[in-house]
This record gives C-alpha cells, sequence and structure tokens, in this order.
C-alpha cells in the first residue's frame, strides 16, 4: 500500500537506554539517602535527594511527555513528478504534558534532523525529487529528551511510499525545418509519408503546413485560414518504442525514459500513439482523451536497464516510428532496419552528425533515418 496520509504512530513503551540512565541516577540519590540516614551524614543527604529528584523527575517528565503522543506525517498525493514541488507536513501531538526538548528526524529534512521548538507542533517542507522511480520513506521520529541528556524516547511514525514520475517536457523542433514541424507537430506524429487518416475537424492554418491541408471553402466564407485537422487510424498511428539496453549511464536512460514520456504525451494530445515498452510485444494504446496516460506514466517510472530489445516486429504497427535508445554511439538498431519505410526518427542523448535533426526533448535529440542499411545497423 501507498497512504497518501499516513496514520498517527504509537510510541514504545520500552524503555530507552536513556531512561534507564535516568532511572539509575535517580536510584543512586536514593541510595545515598539511605546512607545519610544510616551514617547520620547530612551532606549525603543533600546531594542524595538532589540526585534523586533530578534521575526520576528527567525521566517522569519524557515518560509523560511521549505516553499517548502520535506522529503523522501527511503526504499531498501518492505520486508526483520528477522536480515538482512536494508539500510535506510533519505534526506532532505530545502526551500527558508538554515535552521538555525535542529533535524531529525525518529522511525529507535536510539535514536529516533539525530541534523542535518547544510548543511547536508542525513542520512544513516543499520536496522535489531528481530522480524517478519508487521512493520509499523511511519513517519519521521525533527524539524527546530533557535538557541535561539523562533521558530520552522516540515517538515513531509509519513509513510511506512515493512513486516519483519522469518528467514531461515539450518537444522543442528545429528551427526553420518546416519538416520537422510535420514531424511532430501533425496529428499523425509523423508525416514523411502519407498515412490513411480521416477528417477529424477544422483548426487554425499553422505556418509551415502543406496547402493541401486548407480548407478553401471556409477560407472563402469567413476569410480566416483554417486547415483539415486529421486523426491516424489505428495501426497507421506513431509508435514511440523505448530501448533501455546497455544504457550509456543511469542519467542517459533517464532521459531517455522523459524523452519516450514526453513524445508520448505530445503525440496522444494530437490524435494518439502506441508506447512499446521494452521487453514488450504489444504496445500500449494511448489515444487524444488520455485516459491510459496515468497507468502508462507510472510503468515508465519503474523502467531499469532491460536485456532485449523492444519487440518491434511484433507490435503490428505501419506508421512512423520514434526509436528512443539510451545507448551511445551513432549505430541505428537492426529492428529500424525492418521497418517500412513510413518514417523512422532515432531519439538519442546525442546527435549523430550528418542526420537531419527534428527536434529536441529532454536532453535527447531526434533525428530522421534516410538510407540506413543493414550492414550499418547495431546487432
Amino acid at each position: 500500500m501507498t497512504p497518501a496520509t499516513p496514520g498517527p504512530a504509537t510510541p514504545s513503551t520500552a524503555a530507552t537506554p536513556g531512561v534507564e540512565r535516568a532511572l539509575g541516577v535517580g536510584i543512586g540519590g536514593l541510595v545515598l539517602l539511605v546512607l545519610a540516614v544510616g551514617l547520620d551524614a547530612p551532606s549525603l543527604s543533600v546531594a542524595g535527594a538532589g540526585l534523586a529528584l533530578l534521575g526520576l523527575g528527567a525521566a517522569g517528565w519524557v515518560v509523560a511527555a511521549t505516553a499517548g503522543a502520535s506522529l503523522e506525517r501527511t503526504l499531498p498525493a501518492s505520486r508526483v513528478q520528477e522536480e515538482e514541488p512536494f508539500p510535506v507536513r510533519l505534526t506532532f501531538a505530545p502526551g500527558l504534558v508538554m515535552f521538555p526538548g525535542a529533535r524531529i528526524d525525518d529522511p525529507l529534512l535536510v539535514p536529516a534532523s533539525a530541534p523542535l521548538r518547544r510548543g511547536q507542533r508542525r513542520v512544513r517542507l516543499e520536496v522535489r525529487f531528481a530522480r524517478r522511480g519508487r521512493r520509499r520513506l523511511a519513517p519519521t521520529r521525533v527524539l524527546v529528551g530533557d535538557p541535561l541528556g539523562l533521558a530520552s524516547r522516540a515517538v515513531e511514525g509509519s513509513a510511506d511510499e512515493v512513486l516519483v514520475l519522469p518528467r514531461v517536457e515539450p518537444v522543442l523542433l528545429a528551427a526553420g525545418d518546416s519538416a520537422a514541424s510535420s514531424a511532430v507537430g501533425g496529428v499523425t506524429g509523423l508525416e514523411i509519408a502519407a498515412a490513411e487518416v480521416e477528417l477529424d475537424g477544422l483548426r487554425p492554418y499553422r505556418a509551415g503546413a502543406p496547402a493541401s491541408r486548407i480548407h478553401w471553402p471556409t477560407v472563402a466564407r469567413t476569410g480566416e485560414m483554417v486547415e483539415r485537422r486529421f486523426v491516424a487510424e489505428g495501426a497507421d498511428r506513431p509508435l514511440v518504442a523505448l530501448d533501455a539496453r546497455l544504457p550509456a549511464s543511469e542519467e542517459a536512460l533517464d532521459a531517455a525514459v522523459r524523452a519516450a514520456a514526453s513524445l508520448a504525451r505530445h503525440l496522444a494530445e494530437r490524435g494518439g500513439c502506441g508506447v512499446l515498452l521494452p521487453g514488450e510485444r504489444r504496445p500500449v494504446e494511448l489515444a487524444r482523451d488520455l485516459l491510459g496516460w496515468p497507468a502508462l506514466h507510472a510503468r515508465l517510472a519503474a523502467v531499469t536497464e532491460a536485456e532485449r530489445s523492444p519487440a518491434l516486429e511484433r507490435a503490428g504497427s505501419t506508421g512512423p516510428v520514434y526509436w528512443v535508445t539510451a545507448r551511445g554511439g551513432s549505430a541505428v538498431p537492426a529492428a529500424l532496419t525492418r521497418v517500412p519505410g513510413r518514417g523512422r526518427v532515432l531519439v538519442a542523448p546525442q546527435a549523430t552528425p550528418g542526420r537531419p535533426t527534428l527536434f529536441t526533448v529532454a536532453g535527447c535529440v531526434g533525428q530522421r533515418l534516410e538510407g540506413v542499411s543493414a550492414r550499418r545497423a547495431a546487432a
């Protein structure tokens, strides 16, 4: 389970070594009192009374302050995107009496421990997670102790989990490249080759769009430039394939996952696409309504280095293909050489000289593959 709002924790009833030390000081004071009476030594009675009050008082104060105390860490959600603000609230309720002094320990604090002022009940944090993945948060703990450090007792909350999703970034087209505009700005995702599409309405004319898309009857009637909007059918939709084999580094794999997530979201909003994850045989279909986006986003957050590349031949897609890879070098995956010539784009952390650049996204470069033969492909 991944609770969004952890419940309060019950403090342990077992005495900590700090409480035992305070009890030892108190018992030592009582022994001095007994000796003072037996030896008729008033000086020992003063010291014994002082030690007894100090030790037993410190232990009693700490135990009373933690008896019935509770600690709660409240998360706004169980999921968050990389680098997005994630407000967290820590709430501590003392027990029978006000605590003498306390420190709060939490893995989200920087540094991990901070003093809790007397009377302070809440600590508010704004956390940002730098990398995707499932994060298990160790329990929050408040350590209550006396000013002299003779007694201490811990109140512990519950552990939590947060799923950090890959960041979605905009697709930035190559400056002044009309082919790039067609590649990622059109509803079919990549219009290097014409796809069988169906009319899905009209929209304002975009600079660089082909003249064949202009809806001249509406232009003549209203005087406004509009163009036809199409949506790709079934297998003709663009396909985003994520290759997680042999990443150049963990950072390169994270960049590739961000690029795949960003492209999938971008293409889905413009008509839909398929997403083929590492080791999968069937692509996840993502429609314009984005109903499947939360589940796909969560699966992308959990992607790790894979042994096999996506099974592109079994995906059943005849539309354009975006092959997103975390591998270094300029070699083209062999699977791409067997894809029909409907448009192939290699998206990688580094650009390859001599290949046309269509766009950049999430630190990766999308380049069109032209004239790629099997002899030049990677195994």
